[in-house]
Order: C-alpha cells, then sequence, then structure tokens
C-alpha cells in the first residue's frame, strides 16, 4: 500500500502535517505570487490579472481581486465570472475553495477552510486539517464576514455585515449574525423594488 504524501491527506480533508517540504514549497510559491501581486500599481490591471492567474486553480474570465489579498497556496481556489473581492480578503485554502458566478465580497471577507483538533495533545503535535467551503452563484457576502471551515452558501444569497457563518445557508436567503442565520428569504416584493429603482435611474440617464 502506497503511503499518501501530506499533500494529498490535506487536499482529501483528512489529519496531515502543514510542516511538510512539498507544502512548504507550495507555501511560498503562493507567498511570492501574491506579494508581487499586493504591490502592483493601482494601473497594472493586466499585471494583476496574470498574477492571479498562475495564483488560482481556477478563474473566470472576468474578474478582480483588490489588493491586499492573502492566502494559503492559491491552487486550491476556483472563482467564476465575474468575481469581486473588495480589501483585505483572506482565503485560507487548505482544503478547496470553490465559488460561482457573481459573487461580490465587501472589504475585510475571510474564508477559513482551516480546521485544528479539539484534544489539546493531537493539536499541540502539529496535525490539522481541513474542509471544503463552497459559495453558489449570485452571491453578496457583507464586509467583515467570516465562513468557517465546511460551509456551503447557496445561489442568490445576502450575508450580512459582520456575520460568522458557521453552518450552510440556503439559497434565495438573507443571512446575519454571529452565528450567522437565515433573518428571511428573497422576495418577489424585493425583486420588484430594486426593478423599480433600476428602472428610474436609466429613465434619469437616458433622459440627458
Amino acid at each position: 500500500m502506497r503511503i499518501r504524501t501530506e499533500k494529498e491527506k490535506m487536499l482529501a480533508g483528512d489529519m496531515y502535517m502543514a510542516d511538510d517540504q512539498e507544502l512548504r514549497e507550495d507555501f511560498f510559491a503562493c507567498r511570492r505570487l501574491t506579494r508581487l501581486f499586493n504591490q502592483t500599481k493601482e494601473t497594472e490591471l493586466e499585471d494583476r490579472t496574470e498574477l492571479l492567474k498562475q495564483l488560482l486553480k481556477k478563474t473566470g474570465s472576468e474578474f478582480y481581486i483588490e489588493p491586499p489579498f492573502r492566502c494559503d497556496y492559491g491552487k486550491n481556489i476556483s472563482i467564476g465570472e465575474n468575481f469581486y473581492a473588495n480589501f483585505d480578503c483572506i482565503m485560507l485554502d487548505v482544503a478547496n475553495i470553490i465559488i460561482g458566478d457573481n459573487v461580490m465580497f465587501a472589504p475585510r471577507v475571510s474564508l477559513f477552510t482551516a480546521g485544528h483538533p479539539l484534544d489539546t495533545d493531537i493539536r499541540n503535535s502539529g496535525l490539522e486539517f481541513g474542509s471544503e467551503i463552497k459559495i453558489g452563484n449570485n452571491v453578496w457576502i457583507g464586509g467583515n464576514t467570516i465562513l468557517n471551515p465546511g460551509v456551503t452558501i447557496g445561489d442568490n444569497v445576502v450575508i450580512g455585515s459582520g456575520s460568522v457563518v458557521t453552518k450552510d445557508i440556503p439559497e434565495n436567503s438573507i443571512a446575519v449574525g454571529n452565528p450567522c442565520r437565515v433573518l428571511r428569504k428573497v422576495t418577489a416584493e424585493d425583486k420588484k423594488y430594486w426593478q423599480d429603482k433600476h428602472a428610474v435611474y436609466w429613465e434619469e440617464r437616458n433622459s440627458n
């Protein structure tokens, strides 16, 4: 029976030792790319895009991340079309992070896939694990929100600022709080309200 590498254990969501040569090399390669990205000038948009494509596992054709941005490995992060992350986004991607299309992050949104054993002796030994985070399509996450390991956010969800998400959030929901709970569903009245505002905006703009 072949013994798995620490990286293979990590990506399988099993216990692994982070102080491993292969993982350290991946970690420092990520640090180099994030450093280069975070040091780009505001006019160097093509360079930013290229660096992120080197860093991340998968991207859409249109996306934007505002520096500074931090992650552990980068290669375990997939983002869809029209992804936007504002300042100070952190993604600890010891497990996969999968983000759908048309997702927006306000400042200081953090995604933590990393977990540590509750038993102190095992935790102090250096063993850890990770659990995948998934975010659906058309999701807006408010500032200073934290997503904990293993959570799934459904399609068409709004997460209020300052939330700590510890459990899955179903689609078409508005959720907020610590711990984050569903406040209510997104309704037809919500849709009509914003479509009316959209119509007023374009009526005013087209009248000029």
